[in-house]
């Protein structure tokens, strides 16, 4: 009983915050979600993810672990789906990318947040970076057939994880009235971008719903199993293998719709998945946290 209420209580907060998005949405107000996702992306998610490597008190080493692990859970994750697209026929253009790479940005940091404190946050944050950099490389690249490193050096996420990681290495700190700032802009990312998810999943109009719901399924039972897997064969502790677990297994970002729609995918396909395997994670997540509890 005391285990489902601690579920509930981290799980929550994540799925009321994307409601409002969506019924703000579907009650006809309005969101510019471009201005606020722009908001989030180049101000507040980088102040919020250079001040949780500033003041981690986690070593290197560790975070380097976990990052090797990641890369090893999406190559692993990578190779079944191919193989699963490829038995079942499904275009792996439009599909492969959006089963390999989940919401670690919107619903990730969120859940890491809630289900591990402070010190699961700092590892979400790694996560979200090692993300983000394979999806501008391998994501594009399966979807358009080339990738975009030098998109990889625009974004402001990588640059502050780089010299987040670097004031971490040196035991550098801003001064306190800018760290104090940095923590405030930083605390507008996890409502601003859960608020948006519900706000993108209420105007996205998904096709395929049966191969979506087959996909979902499937995307999040190899996503927990690989990295179940990994985590384990790179012996870690027991926060960055919670947080390595939950974060592989978020379902497929809005972003992956986006992609699709640039590069000429089938969208609508896409943004099925997307929907179908968010609304499934609100059931498969909190049941993934009572294992990992």
């Amino acid at each position: 009983m005391n285990l489902t209420v601690t579920v509930l209580e981290i799980v929550s907060p994540v799925f009321l915050l994307a409601a409002i998005g969506f019924v703000w949405v579907k009650a006809g107000f309005e969101y510019r979600i471009e201005f606020v996702t722009r908001l989030a992306m180049t101000m507040a998610v980088p102040c919020l993810v250079f001040t949780s490597l500033m003041k981690t008190e986690v070593d290197l080493s560790t975070l380097g672990t976990l990052t090797m692990a990641a890369f090893a859970s999406y190559m692993a994750v990578g190779v079944v789906g191919a193989v699963l697209l490829a038995v079942f026929g499904l275009g792996q253009r439009t599909y492969l990318a959006p089963f390999i790479f989940g919401n670690t940005g919107n619903l990730g940091l969120p859940l890491t947040l809630f289900a591990f404190g402070q010190e699961g946050l700092e590892r979400g944050v790694v996560l979200l970076a090692t993300t983000s950099i394979l999806s501008f490389t391998v994501g594009i690249w399966l979807v358009a057939g080339r990738g975009s490193f030098f998109k990889i050096i625009k974004e402001p996420m990588i640059g502050a994880t780089l010299l987040g990681a670097l004031f971490l290495w040196r035991g550098w700190e801003t001064p306190t009235f800018l760290t104090n700032t940095l923590d405030l802009i930083g605390q507008m990312a996890i409502p601003l971008m859960l608020i948006t998810l519900g706000v993108a999943v209420a105007r996205l109009t998904p096709g395929r719903v049966g191969v979506a719901i087959l996909l979902s399924l499937l995307k999040l039972g190899v996503c927990v199993a690989v990295a179940w897997g990994i985590g384990r064969a790179f012996a870690l502790d027991d926060i960055s293998f919670g947080v390595l677990v939950l974060q592989i297994a978020t379902p497929v970002a809005v972003t992956a719709y986006l992609l699709a729609e640039k590069f000429g995918a089938d969208s609508s396909s896409v943004a099925g998945f997307v929907v179908v395997s968010t609304l499934i994670s609100v059931a498969g997540l909190p049941l993934l946290l009572t294992l990992l509890l």
